[in-house]
């Protein structure tokens, strides 16, 4: 085994769009690589047709698909972010969080000083943890 990387797919032509807000997020992230369909190739020509980017440090792998299916992303999956202040962990869970939806609100459960769950505007899942 070589690699092991990550994976989106996004629908509609969204992956460019959400890699853009996601290396927004954090510095030491960029987008790495993009490979666009042109004319008659399969997809819309413009969008994705395989693009890398790394949050810091970490990289993915996208998508846009050029076949609607009928499943979409699940929270069963997450990407999972360890936050080193309060700020930032605040920070990171309101920007992920517009457009998106509330899993676990940003709280203290216990096992962490803060940890928050959500979906983000793309349905991409986010666990973002506070360390005691």
């Amino acid at each position: 085994m070589e690699k092991v990387i990550p994976f989106l797919m996004f629908q509609d032509g969204k992956a460019e769009e959400a890699m853009n807000f996601y290396i927004s997020l954090s510095e030491d992230s960029e987008i790495t690589n993009i490979v666009r369909y042109g004319a008659n190739e399969g997809g819309d020509e413009g969008t994705i047709m395989q693009a890398t980017f790394t949050l810091k440090g970490q990289e993915f792998m996208c998508i846009d698909s050029n076949i609607k299916h009928e499943f979409s992303f699940t929270p069963s999956f997450s990407i999972y972010v360890t936050c080193n202040t309060e700020d930032e962990i605040r920070n990171l869970y309101e920007r992920l969080n517009e457009g998106g939806q509330a899993l676990m609100p940003l709280d203290d459960y216990g096992f962490s000083k803060k940890f928050g769950w959500l979906n983000d505007r793309f349905g991409v899942s986010w666990q973002l943890n506070l360390p005691k």
